[in-house]
């Protein structure tokens, strides 16, 4: 089968396409036909390892699993002697970063792992995408736990996990106040903020609001400059580190005092959540936002793309047709 593959750390020039062994699903698991998967900032920092800790999980030397690709999408070809709850035929979407392959043309996942039905009417191009970006948003949001009617603060809504972060928050009723720029003002009001802020003619740290929940969805705020804006039992989450590693120094601390305090989530994802989802796109409470879609061919420039920083919800591989 045609894969993407990497088997060294570094920029996006280190995975290359070849054809590889197709995998054979055990008795639990069954065999994928992928047509759609993503590039996401998962995917790109265990390229990268450029956080060296992320290593434990993918092989401290070398990669363990040379083909990435934690979302998918595509039709079960093939099932192990087990297997209950799918057939041959399903189409069926998913998320897997114990394994990945997704970016190969089959991979195989076991029935109770993130994998769930396509829903009627979903295209495989958003199929791949439901589940990197809102899976990291639903832990922390879950993690902060916020309430009907509170407030919500999301800067970064337009990446894959601020822009499920916003629908997700408004699915449970509560009050979002959005950060990003200028172009996509009424992309952020159609997700259904509240308030959107253009970061480019204003200082959100500037609002009179106080919030309960304050998510940096990209990495580029502090606790320091967000602290301010919390109400006195407020919670702060970044989906990355910070300077020199300080939110998780925060995270450890500042809940030793009861008032405002910093989470570091660490994220899982069952196979419930993807269900979870699926549920809420079929009311129409949730869809991702596709910004782009290249072939498996042009993987490199896909990786190249996610890592400019400049991707508008998620970025889609066409896998096979």
């Amino acid at each position: 089968m045609k894969a993407a593959v990497y088997h060294q750390y570094g920029p996006p020039e280190v995975v290359k396409v070849f054809d590889v062994a197709k995998p054979v699903p055990q008795a639990k698991e069954v065999l994928v036909k992928v047509h759609t998967s993503t590039v996401n900032r998962t995917d790109t920092g265990f390229r990268s390892a450029e956080y060296f800790v992320s290593r434990f999980w993918s092989g401290l030397l070398k990669p363990k699993f040379p083909i990435l690709g934690c979302e998918f999408a595509g039709i079960i070809e093939e099932i192990g002697a087990d297997v209950k709850t799918f057939k041959k035929g399903d189409a069926v979407f998913g998320f897997n970063d114990k394994t990945w392959g997704g970016h190969g043309e089959y991979l195989c996942i076991d029935e109770h792992e993130g994998i769930a039905h396509m829903p009627e009417g979903m295209s495989f191009e958003i199929a791949a995408a439901m589940t990197e970006g809102a899976h990291y948003a639903l832990n922390n949001i879950r993690a902060s736990g916020i309430q009907k009617g509170q407030q919500a603060l999301v800067y970064g809504s337009t990446g894959a996990i601020g822009s499920a972060a916003v629908q997700l928050l408004k699915s449970m009723d509560v009050m979002v106040s959005a950060v990003c720029g200028s172009t996509y003002l009424d992309l952020v009001k159609s997700l259904g903020a509240d308030e959107v802020i253009d970061y480019q003619t204003q200082d959100f740290t500037q609002t009179q609001k106080r919030f309960d929940f304050v998510f940096d969805a990209v990495g580029k705020t502090s606790f320091g400059a967000c602290k301010p804006l919390l109400s006195s039992k407020g919670i702060y989450i970044s989906t990355e580190l910070g300077k020199n590693g300080e939110n998780i120094l925060y995270a450890l601390t500042t809940p030793l005092f009861g008032g405002k305090k910093v989470l570091f989530p660490i994220p899982t994802l069952k196979q419930a959540d993807v269900i979870y989802l699926k549920e809420l796109f079929e009311k129409g409470a949730y869809k991702p936002i596709i910004d782009r879609t290249y072939s498996l061919d042009q993987i490199v420039e896909a990786h190249s793309y996610v890592e400019s920083g400049q991707k508008v919800g998620n970025v889609v591989i066409r896998v096979s047709e």
